[in-house]
Formats: structure tokens, C-alpha cells, sequence
């Protein structure tokens, strides 16, 4: 069966089929991103709080390495919080 030989009204309908299929793949995408963000944030949460009780716990085995522990749990604090932030973009650049 060739296009030449399809009535309009099939036509229309070989259309629609395409304007709902890819209406489908778009609410995936959107879905899938705002699946993403959410286990960036919950890994971002899980990984901060591992490194707090780590270092609170370190803090309590040895009280004068406080300062050196804060500032080292500080800094990768800071690096998982911006491997989070990344992902969020990243996630919601994709649903647009």
C-alpha cells in the first residue's frame, strides 16, 4: 500500500496516531526528568547525612581534630550538593 493510494480521511488518522504518540513520548521525558530530580535530591540527602554522622561521630572519638573534620566534611558537603544541583538541571533540561 502506497501514500498515493490512502483516502484523506486515513490520512488524517495516520495523523492523529502520530500527534498521540508523540505527545506519549514528551509526558515519558517529562516524567523520566521529574523522576531524576527527585533521586538527585534523595541521594544528595542520604549522602550529606552520611557525611554528618561520620563526622559527628569522629568528632566524638577525638575532640581536638574538630576543626580539621568540620572543615573536610564542609567541603564534601559542598561537592555532593553541586553533583545534585547538576542533576536537577540536567533533569529538568530535559523535560524542556
Amino acid at each position: 500500500m502506497f501514500i498515493q493510494d490512502l483516502t484523506p480521511e486515513q490520512i488524517a488518522q495516520m495523523k492523529h496516531a502520530i500527534d498521540l504518540a508523540e505527545a506519549g513520548v514528551v509526558n515519558i521525558a517529562k516524567m523520566g526528568a521529574g523522576l531524576g530530580a527527585g533521586i538527585a535530591a534523595i541521594g544528595a540527602g542520604l549522602g550529606i547525612g552520611r557525611i554528618g554522622a561520620a563526622a559527628n561521630e569522629s568528632i566524638a572519638r577525638q575532640p581536638e581534630a574538630a576543626k580539621d573534620i568540620s572543615g573536610g566534611s564542609l567541603i564534601l558537603s559542598a561537592f555532593i550538593e553541586g553533583v545534585a544541583l547538576f542533576a536537577v538541571v540536567v533533569t529538568l533540561l530535559i523535560a524542556l
